[in-house]
């Protein structure tokens, strides 16, 4: 069972996601139960999985000395999948966290593309930033009719550009096909699920 800070802190982040990600969250008897908005296709319960699951890995990273030296790792969740990006000193760093984050409960799946190497410098999370903007405002020119562009996860990391969320096959081949020729992205990967 959480314990009261946890439920605070979940409460708290489902808020500001759902602030940030122009959402409107949900009430429920008086407390914030979770978000869902006709563009998510994730369940009520999946969303606030993801968000207990981003809680858990964050808590893993910054409780442990060595995880902080040695390494600077993202972490993105969607649909009870992890995908760790970014940058650690060393694999075995890498491979211990992302065994610990696959040990969380209801996790499926931990993708780990964490670079090997020196720490990114704010010039490169900034340019990570910009090209993930740049990436979702391309997705509004999908041509697909009905295609919700705030469907797509975008996660991005050395001009790696990581792709999640749950969509039809044509909708997968047209955002994937968009994005290839976003400038700044060298290279697409796709973690769809499709439906």
């Amino acid at each position: 069972m959480p314990d009261r800070h946890s439920i605070l802190l979940l409460l708290s982040l489902v808020l500001i996601t759902c602030l940030l990600g122009g959402c409107t969250a949900m009430m429920i008897g008086g407390a914030a139960a979770g978000a869902v908005t006709a563009h998510d296709r994730r369940t009520i319960g999946t969303f606030i999985e993801d968000k207990e699951i981003q809680i858990k890995a964050l808590r893993i990273l910054h409780s442990d000395e060595e995880f902080q030296q040695l390494s600077n790792i993202a972490i993105t969740v969607y649909n009870l999948q992890v995908l760790l990006t970014d940058q650690a000193a060393n694999a075995e760093i890498v491979t211990r966290f992302a065994d610990k984050v696959a040990r969380i409960p209801r996790v499926r799946k931990v993708y780990n593309e964490v670079n090997i190497g020196a720490e990114n410098t704010w010039s490169d999370a900034a340019t990570d930033a910009y090209l993930t903007s740049q990436v979702k405002l391309a997705l509004f020119n999908v041509g697909i009719e009905g295609f919700d562009p705030l469907r797509v996860k975008v996660t991005s990391s050395n001009g790696t550009v990581y792709l999640m969320g749950l969509l039809t096959p044509d909708e997968a081949d047209a955002v994937t096909e968009k994005v290839r020729f976003v400038s700044g992205v060298r290279t697409v990967v796709k973690l769809f699920e499709y439906i």
